[in-house]
């Protein structure tokens, strides 16, 4: 069983929003010295190397969007039906801590979990003294705890940092968020169509960017989670949290962890009655309450989350942020000049 649970917090949570818990805002000063703190770390010349600025050619064509075989059926995976995509451009990697980094510091962005005071984080990636302060939890979900000053710069809360993870995705990143990064770089985020249809690489009708085995001549293809969820994950793929944006093999677009790692938002608005129809270039449809979600995370595992497939698919709220939900953008033409 599959179950209905999903590892990105899903639902009516928020994200962390003023009404999960009303954390007031810090005074005025005490953010400002934070700010400054956190920025601290050297002009951006002395940042390290920027894989993630790179984008690929993705050519136009027409392939299966979704599947008559849903993993998971409530999330509207089906049916399976012919969709024609324009080219584009896509980012080969998803978008790194340094990136997001270089963003922040051009423009001083703050994110909506930096404004809301707080964002959910995966239990087991908690410290003690973090744990032992939380009150509360997603009924659903228990393992999704709401944590204080948890944001992309502390992605499992105040006492932990990104040091060591800076070529690894941003974290805590909302909808609203992405696409404020999307249009400083002179981008976009993809739709769930262009989305799918560079996830799959050229391949038609495959679970996997790569195919249809999870683990061809038993290596390891993504990022993901092993073990017994969510009590003990033996990171046989190597890693128990995110991985650096460069791991694994890149599929036949010359992408790089389309499945695993961290869920990456669409433009689309979630809806799951879709037509059989064969349509050209879908954006969704117009308004909506949630935003989907693609591509599954490190916490995604069959017994619960069966969503690191190329049809699978879930959603969040615009200004949801998780420890597990990030994001890459697309672009129609490349961008005149790389931010």
């Amino acid at each position: 069983d599959d179950g209905g649970g999903d590892d990105g917090g899903d639902g009516d949570n928020g994200g962390g929003g003023d009404d999960d818990g009303g954390v007031p805002a810090p005074p005025r000063a005490a953010a400002a010295k934070y700010t400054e703190k956190a920025n601290a770390l050297g002009p951006p010349e002395e940042l390290p190397p920027r894989p993630s600025h790179q984008m690929v050619p993705i050519p136009g064509g027409v392939f299966t969007m979704g599947t008559d075989d849903p993993g998971v059926p409530q999330d509207g995976e089906g049916p399976a039906r012919k969709v024609h995509v324009k080219a584009f451009h896509m980012d080969k990697y998803e978008v790194s801590n340094t990136e997001f980094q270089r963003f922040v510091r051009a423009t001083n962005h703050v994110t909506e979990a930096e404004r809301f005071g707080d964002s959910f984080v995966f239990e087991g990636l908690l410290s003690e003294k973090v744990k032992s302060s939380i009150t509360q939890a997603v009924a659903e979900a228990p393992w999704w705890l709401p944590v204080k000053g948890a944001s992309w710069r502390h992605p499992e809360g105040p006492d932990s940092n990104i040091t060591n993870r800076m070529d690894h995705p941003v974290l805590h990143i909302s909808w609203n968020n992405a696409v404020s990064y999307c249009t400083w770089a002179g981008k976009r985020l993809p739709t769930e169509a262009e989305w799918e249809y560079a996830c799959r690489g050229g391949l038609d009708n495959r679970l996997f960017p790569w195919g249809n085995k999870l683990l061809p001549k038993d290596q390891h293809y993504m990022n993901i989670w092993q073990g017994h969820f969510p009590y003990h994950n033996t990171a046989e793929d190597g890693y128990d949290s995110t991985a650096p944006v460069t791991a694994y093999p890149p599929n036949g677009y010359g992408l790089h962890n389309m499945v695993g790692n961290a869920w990456e938002w669409t433009a689309d608005w979630w809806n799951i009655h879709h037509t059989v129809d064969e349509v050209e270039n879908p954006t969704g449809v117009p308004t909506g309450k949630d935003k989907v979600k693609k591509g599954g995370s490190y916490m995604c595992h069959k017994s619960y989350c069966y969503r690191y497939r190329c049809a699978a698919r879930s959603q969040n709220t615009p200004d949801s942020s998780a420890s597990n939900l990030g994001f890459r953008c697309v672009a129609d033409q490349l961008p005149d000049r790389v931010k």
